[in-house]
Formats: structure tokens, C-alpha cells, sequence
């Protein structure tokens, strides 16, 4: 966790250009909770604060999630409003004689979460109404999923991991066949997506519906066989209430537009490129809402954007 947390600082100040320090003896909710300052590396302007509380315990949100708690504004008296959001995530925690070791999947949660924070960070907007994450909903997920993708790049990995009890780098051979599983059942996740999203559509496109059947014909339909009897996975399928209601198609659409920035910029660039990260910090970051989100990827793409980079991230091209 502690190699993992410090390589995933690193990349996102060095990309960023941002310095982070951490608040000794912040004032949190929790002695596990850390308080860090941000401010851009070049002018030493601050920007924000974020909280990372990071492992589970009785009583805590159960999920990955980035809770706003101050917007990012201008003030009426015209100073500028620093935005501060807590992270907040469930990794497993140390034991006596083991420190907390992270699953890949669970270092994917982190970096896309991380996202998001830097996403209420680097804002700059006028008004609290466009701050942050406040964009349109089936493009909010994608600056988080396109951070998600140095997970899978040797350069990044590599800083970011190590044996727990001698700190040596991952072998070459682990990290190819780590890289390369990337695609490993990515069908079956992709058309899980694809149910969630018809199923989503469907009840909201109705009077009435008997959720446990529509979910079932929408399993039926795009996986060839229906849910297993006697299931209802709506009854638990929390983003109905959680503000993706007839939205929940987003996830796949930003991962169309994520895609596209990372292979289009980053790839070319280099995936730790400052120059890519500036670009991406202007264009897609700092507007926060107050630009459509079509014309922040035009401005960063150079261009409209297209799905040819998706289908080639997901093997279908």
C-alpha cells in the first residue's frame, strides 16, 4: 500500500506538474485519515486539499468514492475559493505481521479515484454551479478511466510496486503476462456493461416495470441466456439511486472519449509525458464544467473524437 500510494503521488506531480504536502496533524474524522495540500509545481500557486481515507472499518461507506466538500469557486469578494474532497476507499489493511498488500484491480480502483480528486482539484472555474466533476454525466467517468490505463504500462507500473518484504521490482516476464491479461475476458465485462446499460434504459423508458424480468430480458438479450431464476440484481443495484438512473450508459460512452485522449495523446507523448499532462491538466481538468465536454476533447484531441481507439483498447480491432 505504502509503495503503491507513494508511486501514485509521484506519477500523478510529475504528469500534473502539482507538489503535494501532507498536513501533519490535520484535524479528520479518523487517526488513519491524511489531510494533503496542492499546489502547481511551476508557480507554487495552491489549488486545493484532499483527505485519503483508505481502509475499511465499522461504520464507514463501503464503496470507492470522491466526496466533494468545498467547491472550488470565486468568491464575491473576488478571491479565489480553494476546493478541498476526500477520498475515500476500502483497500485491506495491515495485520500484525503483513502490511496492507493491494490486488491490481484494487490499484485500478486508486488511480481512478485519484482521478477524480485531481479532477475538484485542478478546476478553475468561476462559479461553484461548473466546479470539479460537475460535467456532463456520460463524460465524468472519463478522465478517471483514462488514468486507470497506467496501471497497465510497464513505465508506471514499475513505480508503483514492489516485493513486500524486499522492496525488489517486479520481473520483466511478470509484468509482461500482468500486461497482457488486460484483454483477459474483456468480452464478457464488456457485455455485462452493455446489460447494465439496456437494463438501465428500459425501466426508465416505462410506466411500470417488473425490474427482476426486464433485468432478466435484458441478460437474455445481450448475453444469450437470462439471469439465474429467482435473482432480482436490481434490488442492489445501487447507481439507480445514485444519480446514474437513465444515465448508466455513461460509463461505456466516457470510456469511448478515454480511450481516445489516452492512445491519441499519452501513447504518442509517453504515458509519464509533462508536456501530454499539461495539456490534459488545461484542456480537460481545468475547465471543470464550464465547457461542453465535446469541445474540451476537441481542444485536447486536436480534433472530434472517434471510437477507433476504444475498439483497439477493448481487441476488437
Amino acid at each position: 500500500m505504502d509503495v503503491v500510494t507513494k508511486g501514485l503521488l509521484q506519477i500523478y506531480q510529475d504528469i500534473f506538474n502539482l507538489r503535494f504536502e501532507e498536513i501533519s496533524d490535520a484535524a479528520a474524522w479518523h487517526p488513519e485519515v491524511k489531510l494533503f495540500s496542492v499546489f502547481d509545481k511551476t508557480t507554487s500557486a495552491f489549488l486545493g486539499q484532499f483527505y485519503m481515507d483508505l481502509h475499511p472499518r465499522d461504520g464507514k461507506y463501503g464503496h470507492a468514492a470522491v466526496f466533494g466538500l468545498q467547491p472550488g469557486c470565486v468568491k464575491s469578494d473576488g478571491e479565489r475559493q480553494p476546493a478541498v474532497c476526500a477520498l475515500v476507499c476500502n483497500f485491506t489493511a495491515a495485520t500484525a505481521d503483513k502490511p496492507s498488500l493491494l490486488y491490481h484491480s484494487e490499484v485500478e480502483t486508486y488511480f481512478h479515484e485519484f482521478g477524480h480528486a485531481m479532477h475538484q482539484i485542478c478546476a478553475q472555474t468561476e462559479h461553484s454551479y461548473f466546479a470539479g466533476t460537475r460535467v456532463e454525466r456520460d463524460f465524468v467517468e472519463a478522465p478517471s478511466q483514462m488514468l486507470e490505463n497506467w496501471c497497465w504500462e510497464k513505465e508506471s507500473l514499475k513505480m508503483m510496486s514492489g516485493h513486500y518484504k524486499d522492496g525488489s521490482a517486479i520481473p520483466d516476464d511478470l509484468l509482461e503476462r500482468l500486461v497482457s491479461s488486460k484483454l483477459a475476458n474483456v468480452a464478457t465485462t464488456t457485455c455485462r456493461q452493455l446489460v447494465f446499460g439496456t437494463f438501465d434504459q428500459d425501466i426508465h423508458t416505462r410506466d411500470s416495470a417488473d425490474t427482476a424480468k426486464c433485468f432478466s430480458d435484458a441478460h437474455k438479450t445481450v448475453m444469450g441466456n437470462p439471469a439465474p431464476e429467482g435473482t432480482n440484481f436490481a434490488a442492489q443495484f445501487g447507481h439507480m439511486a445514485g444519480g446514474y438512473d437513465a444515465q448508466y450508459y455513461g460509463y461505456m460512452w466516457s470510456e469511448v472519449y478515454s480511450e481516445d485522449m489516452f492512445q491519441s495523446v499519452f501513447k504518442e507523448a509517453g504515458v509519464l509525458s509533462p508536456e501530454a499532462g499539461q495539456k490534459y491538466r488545461r484542456c480537460i481538468l481545468q475547465p471543470g464544467g464550464s465547457v461542453d465536454a465535446f469541445d474540451m476533447l476537441k481542444n485536447m484531441l486536436g480534433r472530434e473524437p472517434n471510437s477507433d481507439a476504444f475498439f483497439k483498447a477493448k481487441g476488437f480491432a
